[in-house]
This record gives structure tokens, sequence and C-alpha cells, in this order.
């Protein structure tokens, strides 16, 4: 009776293996559901995927990481997994000029276009999906870092409209000096 304990233990520790496959990295689920490894950098300390697809990572720290734009990653990125594509993103942030741009969603149509999408909301970049096959290391940086190059870019956009604001307002008065004039 007493072998029977540990022979049906072991049964036990065998199907949890078998069932579990591969999967037993975020980056081997990111392979088997058509997307490639390298979307989520190094560093992840814990991950948590259930059979809705539902993900979330967790790294030691935010950290930004360099491909053809910068990608932030913020401490926790959660989304939903389903064959090549990842919906309900959140916790990545791409960099386009000066601005940062919150990444909504992910997505490969056809794996041998070479092509994946990135949803940023007001419109969708393409990168060649070669970029992503590897996961990148992350560069640390401060939340305060981060958030002061988001002011930066948000007073750089307000920069522009007021000088946008007082061309518009120069041109309206010529146009008014020149009517007085005649």
């Amino acid at each position: 009776m007493i072998p029977l304990i540990p022979s049906l233990f072991l049964h036990i520790i065998f199907i949890a293996v078998v069932v579990n496959g591969n999967n037993d990295t975020i980056y081997a689920i990111l392979k088997d559901h058509g997307l490639p490894m390298g979307l989520l950098p190094k560093g992840i300390t814990r991950f948590d995927f259930d059979n809705t697809g539902r993900f979330e990572v967790h790294l030691d720290q935010a950290c930004n990481a360099q491909f053809e734009s910068v990608l932030h990653y913020d401490m926790n990125v959660s989304g939903t997994l389903s064959y090549g594509k990842i919906g309900e993103l959140s916790g990545i942030s791409a960099q386009e000029l000066f601005l940062w741009f919150q990444v909504k969603g992910v997505w490969v149509d056809v794996p041998s276009s070479g092509v994946i999408h990135f949803d940023v909301g007001l419109v969708y970049k393409q990168y060649p999906l070669s970029m992503f096959e590897t996961p990148k290391d992350c560069m640390v940086v401060a939340d305060s870092a981060f958030a002061d190059s988001i002011r930066d870019g948000n007073l750089l956009a307000e920069a522009i409209a007021k000088r946008q604001s007082a061309n518009l307002r120069y041109e309206i008065d010529q146009e008014s000096l020149g009517r007085y004039q005649m």
C-alpha cells in the first residue's frame, strides 16, 4: 500500500508536465500562438496565463527596449492572446518622434508576409517580424524619467500648436492691416 502513494504522486506530476507541455515560459506561449517571442523583453520575473487567453507578465522594473523605435514596458503588461494576435493590451508604449503612444494591440496577418502590426490608437504601425524574433535586453528606466519624456512630448506638441496659432493670428492681422491701408 505504501509504494502506491509515491507511484500515484509521480503519475500526477507526470500528467501535470504533459498537460503544461512546453508552455513553461511566456515566450513559448507566444510562439504557440503564432507570435514572435521578442514581443516581450528579457527579465520577466513571473507570468500568469489562463485558459481564456488572458495573460499578465511582471518585470522587476519598467524598462525600454530598442527596436526600429523604442518600446516602453511597464512593470506589468497584460492582454488577451488568440492565434496571431494580442488584444486588450496594456503596459506597452511606443515612441514615435518625440511622442509616446499606448500600444493597444498587436497582430500578425500572415506569418509569411514578414510583417507585424501595432495598434497605437490613431494609426497602425508595421514593423518587420524579424525584429521581434528573440527577446531584447531592456534598459531600466525610472518611471519619473518616462513621465518626464511624456510631459516633454506633450510640451512640444503644445508649443507647436501655440506657434501655429500665433502664425495664423499674424496672417489674419496682416490681412486686416492690408484692408485698412487700401
